[in-house]
């Protein structure tokens, strides 16, 4: 029999571990003193939302995204993030961010305004591409906000898992190839993270409003899933009916993206009928599955950093994989930046974990079978008779997930002892204590907190929001840290202004190009 990959990892010694390299995109939609989402455009004081190198927006115009650079360790991550967070927040005026994935009060999609990017070529592309998202799913879906980590590993770790592995193919494609490994097994095992870390049961009446859906009564201005753990990666969140013929289920990179780039050329009925403009105006960027690989959305991503105007798939056909996104994270609504240290220290090991485990490629019956347990745990994850997928078998929830922190433990050890300290083993009984019932649940603990309140949950999040947006302006900037946010947003402004006046082809004839590219 050969040998396991953790056995071959257990052979490494410390000075062959080089640790992981993170970073993480938060959202989070601004907010006016009244509970409703902003109205005002993206404030100057923040820079550029098309050159920002940390401050951007996502869909709408109202909902920031806060980007870190990569790190090596989680402490350098989350002062990065903390930081921009303290930025931002001196920056609001009289408006508050938002904690929760799911939105503040709305008044249907006209209230949610679509991000604008000035008039540059790919600034107007950015809009009108999220003019395309309303038109096919309309705005309110697109008000939700989550938080993206990415991780990956130095090259001189793959360079060593590759020889340890006895693996002959060039460095690019083995990292393609192991980090798909990985994303398989994390296909078979983010149930567990929707238990662990799903925080939006709730939602605010107007968000469903004229929606039929299935959920109970908390007060008369919000309802709530009785035992779910993300209406955000629910029936009522994300999701694209359009998209579930595509049966991407993460094999390897070359199907991967040549699924993708079929979608974007093949036509849609429904889109077709909708048009690409609407009296002399572009409101789609073409009538396809997917107008470009950003819109397929999917739980986890493979990604590489592209170059100025190469798409996402060619610069992973061209380069390989650089790293993976998770993208099913709630917000922590309890932080006052939406995710925290023993989370992230946990995701790393839970990622490692699935790139050791033996991985076989997914069919079609087990690709249905892992979204339908996905569905299951986010719908009623909190449900103590709910059966979940497990290693080929079935098992109740609680047991499955248990299971699922104890093959951790030996990692953990193995990996605080190459760097010192308890790190991983005090992130992974974190998350055995919400088990053992020490801890709750952060989905359980937002509607107990709401319920101990005695406020729906526009108003309990609003409390939130007010109570971190004093904390972190009590909390202020060093003087140079200032200074280089204020510059960056300086330079962003100038760098949007540059762009714009050198820009020569009509829109019509740029999108032309870039259709074709």
């Amino acid at each position: 029999m050969a040998e396991s990959r953790h056995s071959v990892f257990r052979q490494f010694a410390a000075s062959d571990w080089n640790g992981f390299l993170k970073g993480v995109e938060k959202e989070g939609l601004r907010v006016d003193r009244n509970g409703f989402i902003a109205q005002t455009p993206h404030p100057e004081a923040l820079g550029s939302a098309l050159m920002h190198p940390s401050i951007t927006t996502d869909y709408s115009e109202s909902l920031l995204e806060l980007i870190t650079p990569v790190c090596s360790s989680t402490a350098q991550m989350l002062e990065s993030l903390r930081n921009t967070h303290r930025f931002v927040q001196q920056n609001l005026g009289d408006e508050v961010f938002w904690p929760a994935s799911m939105p503040c009060e709305l008044d249907g999609d006209a209230s949610i305004p679509i991000a604008e990017y000035g008039t540059s070529n790919i600034g107007r592309l950015k809009h009108v591409y999220r003019q395309g998202l309303a038109v096919r799913y309309g705005r309110m879906m697109q008000s939700i906000a989550g938080a993206h980590y990415n991780l990956s590993l130095p090259d001189s770790f793959w360079e060593k898992w590759q020889t340890a592995l006895g693996d002959q193919q060039s460095l690019k494609d083995f990292k393609s190839d192991q980090y798909f490994w990985l994303i398989r097994n994390f296909r078979r095992r983010s149930w567990l993270l929707m238990l662990l870390f799903g925080a939006s049961p709730a939602l605010d009446a107007s968000f469903v409003e004229g929606v039929r859906h299935d959920l109970s009564r908390f007060d008369d201005r919000t309802w709530y899933g009785e035992r779910a753990t993300s209406l955000r990666m629910g029936d009522l969140g994300y999701h694209n009916n359009a998209q579930s013929s595509l049966n991407i289920c993460f094999n390897k990179l070359g199907t991967y993206t040549q699924t993708l780039d079929r979608a974007i050329h093949t036509k849609w009925p429904a889109y077709e009928a909708i048009g690409t403009r609407r009296n002399g105006e572009f409101i789609q960027i073409n009538t396809s599955v997917l107008q470009i690989e950003n819109e397929y959305y999917s739980a986890v991503r493979p990604k590489r950093t592209a170059h100025s105007g190469e798409k996402p798939i060619q610069a992973l056909d061209a380069r390989g994989v650089e790293y993976v996104e998770v993208r099913c994270l709630d917000l922590d609504p309890f932080s006052p930046v939406g995710i925290n240290e023993a989370q992230i220290d946990f995701l790393d090991l839970f990622l490692l974990d699935c790139l050791l485990s033996e991985s076989p490629r997914i069919d079609d019956s087990e690709c249905k079978v892992l979204d339908d347990s996905f569905k299951d745990v986010v719908a009623r994850g909190r449900d103590r008779e709910l059966i979940v997928c497990r290693d080929g078998g079935s098992s109740p929830i609680g047991d499955a997930a248990r299971a699922a922190l104890s093959r951790l433990e030996s990692l953990a050890e193995m990996l605080d002892g190459w760097n010192g300290g308890e790190v991983y083993r005090n992130a992974l009984s974190a998350q055995q204590r919400v088990l053992s019932g020490d801890r709750q649940v952060p989905s359980a603990r937002v509607i107990d907190e709401m319920r101990a309140s005695g406020a729906g949950h526009c108003d309990w999040a609003m409390d939130l929001a007010l109570r971190h947006q004093n904390t972190l302006r009590q909390e202020g900037l060093a003087a140079s840290v200032q200074s280089e946010f204020i510059t960056a947003s300086k330079d962003s402004l100038a760098e949007q202004k540059k762009l714009e006046a050198s820009d020569t082809l009509a829109f019509g004839d740029f999108l032309e190009q870039y259709l074709r590219s």
